[in-house]
């Protein structure tokens, strides 16, 4: 990290903010990290677990002008009252990361002091054990050193890809969102293994087990997943009979169209 970068705000300490402000302290050298939360039981386990300073919302202010980095992890409806409260205590310089779906950064650049740079990022839910996907997208005014800080930042969770902010949608779409769509398929497999006598814990087990050994065998081969695909499904098996199942039934189409549903949706909801 950048040995400027010493103070962190992180607004927003629910699950995904404290998981951030989890990575941002293993960091070395450690930053002082700071957590805006309103919630009085949260906030007293946030000091507890991640020994971090915690101030409630009415103190964001004070906090928001003595940071370098700003990390917006509120809910979309929020954050322009936030940044009415509290922006104009940014110091130009100080650099605002947002994760407030939907939000755009020339929103954010229009509630803050000229000089501040903005990113918009969008992390997913396995940043909780450090194997998160985020996607960041510069401002207008960011410049190439301060979007540099973002990715480190964010880094601390998981991996980072850099796109234009109008694929934000997708990558919501794609990452953001994608981790339902894994859920979802660990619970049918499962649910299929209970129907052919399987145990509920045996099944759920092996479903789980099979999601995660499958994607750290992509991730670590290198391969394409269809090439990785082809290789487990031997001609006339009981792989290709069960991939000809799903290729009867469209399940590639349904992915690509749910997928794109959920692009559509934050493309709505951001009023795109």
């Amino acid at each position: 990290m950048r040995t400027d970068v010493r103070r962190i705000v992180v607004v927003g300490g629910g699950v995904m903010g404290g998981t951030l402000a989890g990575g941002f302290v293993r960091r070395d050298p450690r930053p002082d990290v700071t957590v805006v939360e309103k919630n009085a039981e949260r906030a007293a386990q946030l000091r507890a677990e991640l020994g971090v300073e915690v101030v409630d919302l009415a103190d964001a202010g004070d906090a928001l002008a003595s940071a370098d980095v700003v990390v917006l992890v509120v809910k979309p409806q929020d954050v322009p009252a936030l940044l009415a409260d509290a922006g104009s205590r940014l110091r130009p310089g100080a650099l605002v990361v947002s994760i407030a779906a939907g939000i755009t950064t020339a929103t954010i650049e229009a509630a803050v002091p000229a000089g501040v740079p903005v990113v918009r990022a969008m992390p997913n839910t396995p940043a909780r054990i450090d194997l998160g996907v985020t996607g960041i997208s510069p401002g207008s005014s960011c410049p190439p050193e301060m979007v540099a800080v973002a990715r480190e930042l964010m880094s601390t969770v998981g991996v980072v890809v850099e796109v234009p902010e109008e694929l934000q949608d997708a990558v919501t779409a794609v990452s953001g969102s994608g981790p339902a769509y894994v859920f979802y398929l660990a619970e049918a497999m499962a649910a299929a293994g209970v129907e052919l006598g399987l145990d509920e814990d045996t099944a759920a087990l092996m479903a789980a087990r099979t999601v995660l050994g499958a994607a750290s065998l992509l991730v670590a081969s290198g391969e394409p997943a269809a090439e990785l695909r082809r290789q487990v499904t031997s001609p006339g098996g009981t792989t290709a009979a069960a991939i000809g199942t799903l290729d009867r039934l469209g399940a590639a189409e349904a992915v690509r169209a749910a997928i794109t549903a959920a692009r559509d949706r934050g493309r709505e909801l951001s009023g795109g």
